[in-house]
């Protein structure tokens, strides 16, 4: 499989290599580019990343594994991480993600056969003045409850 970068993408990581002096600043955009544009970072993406930034493929994987929000493998449409640290897990985080689990007929780590939906566990999604929390792609949903999430994934299905 060969990856490359739409267009709009390429020009827009291009704009990004002339406002740094080094180019291995460019690397997280760089990975958000093709986390976007992918749908996760493959391998092939991160050896294309390394092409064109001119840094080894093992400073691109460094990155992409030292962060957590970097998927290294296909996730459904819908994203569903639960928080589980402290605030979270006090206020029932693990609870919600046993009835999330049995919701969607998953367990964490898995997507749903009609790729609609990954459940995953999240170490800290950093609202613990609103735990318990969890994000559904690139959007928080905070202070759940069994009838919030239900509401929320039977609007997603």
């Amino acid at each position: 499989m060969s990856v490359a970068f739409s267009d709009s993408v390429r020009r827009e990581l291009d704009r990004l290599l002339t406002r740094y002096p080094d180019k291995e600043a460019v690397i997280l955009p760089a990975l958000y580019m093709a986390q976007k544009e992918f749908g996760y970072v493959s391998d092939e993406a991160i050896e294309y990343i390394a092409g064109l930034l001119g840094v080894s493929p093992a400073q691109i994987e460094g990155v992409a594994t030292f962060y957590t929000m970097f998927n290294r493998k296909p996730v459904g449409k819908y994203h569903v991480q639960i928080c589980r640290n402290i605030s979270c897990s006090l206020l029932g985080a693990e609870h919600l993600i046993e009835h999330v689990s049995k919701k969607l007929g998953i367990q964490p780590g898995e997507t749903t056969p009609d790729g609609k939906f990954t459940l995953s566990k999240a170490e800290c999604l950093g609202s613990c003045g609103t735990a318990p929390v969890m994000q559904v792609n690139d959007d928080y949903h905070e202070n759940l409850t069994e009838e919030g999430i239900d509401a929320l994934l039977d609007r997603l299905t």
